[in-house]
């Protein structure tokens, strides 16, 4: 079954280039592009994707406002946001928001491609300098917190600990020698403890609270 991916850039010649590379990679389909967030529940609820790529800066509607709607409505797509800029606070707005994945446009094709494999297998795909910086800004002092267990289970903060490291849903059940349906349950309470909605912003917090 290919990974049905959607499209949102003011870009037209970037939207283009990227429906092209999708349609030419195997088990991949774009089902379709936007210049804008305007009607992003709409969409997602029509074209019904399983990966959302997402400009930050549009006109009249963009993506982080994009990402606060469609997890208003949609928590199960997911959603890789692009930019040019490493913006320290569209990164975490977008994280707090409920991203899945954060990637440069300057990122090379196929790193792309590869990244939107990697969140469909429950990673958080980052361009290495966007995770330098998320790691950076959780160090700092103003952003470290004493550390706090969330009532997390031995289990649950195991999973959370391969998480932070970028192993896959996939990967983590191979280690954990349990089923990916247990490991998608573990990391479903997990969220919920957390307060969060995405692998991205549990991996922040997990730092940044020093949970694990």
């Amino acid at each position: 079954m290919k990974i049905k991916v959607i499209v949102f850039d003011d870009n037209s010649t970037r939207r283009d280039g990227l429906e092209m590379m999708i349609n030419l990679t195997p088990d991949m389909e774009c089902i379709g592009t936007f210049p804008d967030c305007r009607r992003v529940v709409e969409i997602i609820e029509e074209k019904k994707p399983d990966v959302v790529l997402m400009d930050i800066d549009m006109p009249y509607a963009n993506g982080l406002e994009g990402v606060k709607l469609t997890r208003k409505h949609h928590l199960d797509v997911k959603i890789i946001m692009q930019t040019v800029f490493e913006d320290d606070e569209k990164i975490f707005a977008c994280i707090r928001a409920g991203a899945d994945g954060y990637i440069l446009k300057k990122t090379p094709p196929h790193d792309l491609l590869r990244g939107i494999i990697e969140v469909m297998e429950g990673g958080a795909p980052m361009t290495p300098s966007v995770a330098r910086q998320v790691l950076r800004l959780c160090s700092e002092p103003g952003h470290q917190k004493e550390s706090d267990t969330f009532d997390l289970t031995n289990r649950e903060a195991e999973i959370l600990g391969l998480l932070v490291k970028g192993l896959s849903y996939k990967m983590i059940a191979d280690k954990c020698s349990v089923s990916l349906a247990t490991v998608s349950t573990h990391i479903r309470h997990i969220y919920e403890k957390l307060q969060v909605q995405s692998g991205t912003e549990a991996v922040a917090k997990a730092i940044q609270q020093k949970i694990v």
